[in-house]
């Protein structure tokens, strides 16, 4: 069984893609970046707010799937500038205190719309 996942509570697909794709066990979450569904737009501010932003946009999938952070498994990281790894890092690690997934992290040359993270997940459904 593949389903598709969406949610208003995430930004749109702004591609040929889905938010998410639920099979029987895992569910693989699209990139996220820091788009306030609620405006569209790209969130201003520090990298510390963008990485808020792409994790609540995460969250608002997995959720509509009945699922939670905790079930994430897998997370790739590409962000803009290594420099800002620290930031990042703080505020990923306030949101997977409890469980923390395996994780790639890659600084890459350009991301979509310039912003300076997008995080993409996989998760387990129990």
């Amino acid at each position: 069984m593949i389903k598709t996942i969406s949610t208003d509570k995430a930004p749109a697909a702004i591609g040929p893609y889905s938010q998410g794709i639920k099979t029987d066990s895992l569910l693989f979450i699209s990139g996220q970046i820091p788009i306030d569904p609620s405006t569209g737009e790209i969130v201003n501010g520090t990298i510390k707010d963008q990485t808020a932003r792409v994790i609540e946009n995460l969250k608002a999938i997995l959720e509509e799937a009945g699922l939670t952070l905790d079930n994430v498994v897998k997370t790739t990281l590409f962000i803009k500038d290594m420099n800002e790894f620290g930031d990042i890092n703080e505020t990923y690690a306030s949101y997977f205190a409890k469980t923390k997934p395996s994780r790639s992290c890659a600084e890459v040359a350009r991301l979509p719309k310039d912003v300076g993270i997008e995080l993409e997940a996989i998760a387990i459904i129990k």
